[in-house]
């Protein structure tokens, strides 16, 4: 495996992540834009008794005041129920949050464990490169995809990886250093 193609897997499984992320969040916004928008409808306030009321009936006055109470107890449930429906959204938000959280410590995982695995493979194979004969480790790097080839050169020790490069045919060899001679050519110098 090229170190290309371990940065592009380990690319797409950060952007499947961060789609991952975004998606809880939609859902998770979407159910506390509803709450906040039933929050904010607005009501007519019950109407009050009138501040200048020649004396009436106490039983009138009675009925009222028992009028006026029946009101205030609903709006209280109404805004106890508004309280629990908010505080319902919150949990699950948070709960959404922890979730998401946890998926990405376990991706986050995964990615490192896949890269752990991935570089441990290329030691490997650079050891047993290392382990052949020059001659040999050049015939097999002339069949390569050049690209791969120079990524196991740029691993080898120095001096196997010149006698490697000396016993390559000339245009291979040439290919080879190219690739490594532009792998940092566009990487910023500040």
């Amino acid at each position: 495996m090229t170190a290309t193609s371990q940065s592009s897997r380990s690319g797409v499984m950060l952007i499947l992540a961060g789609l991952f992320f975004l998606a809880g969040l939609s859902r998770i916004g979407l159910g506390v834009a509803e709450v906040l928008a039933a929050d904010t409808r607005i009501e007519e306030p019950p109407a009050a008794l009138p501040v200048e009321q020649e004396a009436t009936d106490p039983g009138d006055l009675y009925a009222a005041l028992q009028a006026r109470m029946a009101q205030l107890d609903a709006r209280e449930k109404e805004l106890q129920e508004r309280a629990n429906t908010l505080r319902d959204a919150e949990a699950e938000l948070r709960n959404n949050i922890e979730q998401l959280v946890e998926a990405e410590a376990k991706l986050t995982a995964t990615l490192r464990l896949t890269e752990t695995a991935a570089e441990d493979d290329l030691k490997h194979l650079t050891t047993v490169f290392e382990s052949m004969k020059p001659l040999q480790a050049a015939e097999l790097f002339s069949q390569m995809d050049t690209e791969f080839a120079a990524g196991f050169v740029s691993r080898l020790r120095p001096e196997f990886a010149g006698e490697v490069m000396s016993a390559l045919d000339p245009l291979t060899a040439y290919g080879i250093s190219a690739v490594l001679a532009g792998r940092h050519a566009r990487t910023p110098r500040n």
